[in-house]
């Protein structure tokens, strides 16, 4: 299992914009709609080891904190080479498992090559202004490691945003699966980690 850090974009970027069709409503979602909430973006699969391991906690924080936080999951794996992450899958994914946010597909892989997004998970969380306050893991579980999985970098971020606070600026990589880039559209970051 390859184990691939995220990019940790810089602090203070502006969220690119997206406009991408949710795989289990069919409505288009958009970061203009989440305008004046914090926004958290995270790039996530249905085959990755390391996203099946903390599922249940990603669908936690969207109970959690859904009515105050704009949450949008994102996909932008190749489909026809990895077809568990196909868009009638992923809805599957997101009704099993209890994701009450949006679960996107990013069929051209444009949205994960502006977010600099590297790996799956990866977590992008931005204030009200949509401003990246923080970027990087979950927690300190891995696959296999017996750390328990909490969400306490996360959870720890996303709660300085909501009562007007700012993230530790202690942040981590999250690591994960690569993503599975279409082959021809790796971006200029992609392996130089």
């Amino acid at each position: 299992m390859a184990r691939t850090p995220s990019t940790m974009l810089e602090l203070g970027t502006t969220a690119p914009d997206f406009s991408l069709k949710d795989t289990v409503s069919g409505r288009l979602v958009s970061r203009a709609e989440y305008a004046g909430r914090p926004l958290l973006v995270m790039f996530i699969c249905n085959h990755c080891p390391f996203v099946q391991h903390v599922r249940g906690a990603l669908a936690a924080i969207g109970r959690d904190y859904g009515d105050r936080v704009g949450i949008v999951a994102i996909n932008p794996n190749d489909v026809a080479n990895y077809p568990d992450d196909a868009p009638e899958k992923m809805r599957a994914e997101a009704e099993t498992h209890g994701y009450v946010f949006p679960y996107v597909h990013d069929e051209s892989q444009d949205v994960a090559k502006a977010y600099r997004a590297s790996c799956t998970p990866d977590f992008f969380l931005f204030d009200t202004m949509h401003t990246l306050v923080y970027r990087g893991q979950l927690d300190d579980s891995r696959p296999g490691n017996d750390e328990p999985v909490t969400g306490k970098d996360l959870r720890g971020a996303i709660e300085a945003v909501v009562n007007d606070g700012a993230p530790s600026l202690r942040q981590l990589p999250s690591i994960g699966c690569n993503i599975k880039w279409i082959k021809g559209n790796e971006p200029e970051y992609y392996g130089a980690q």
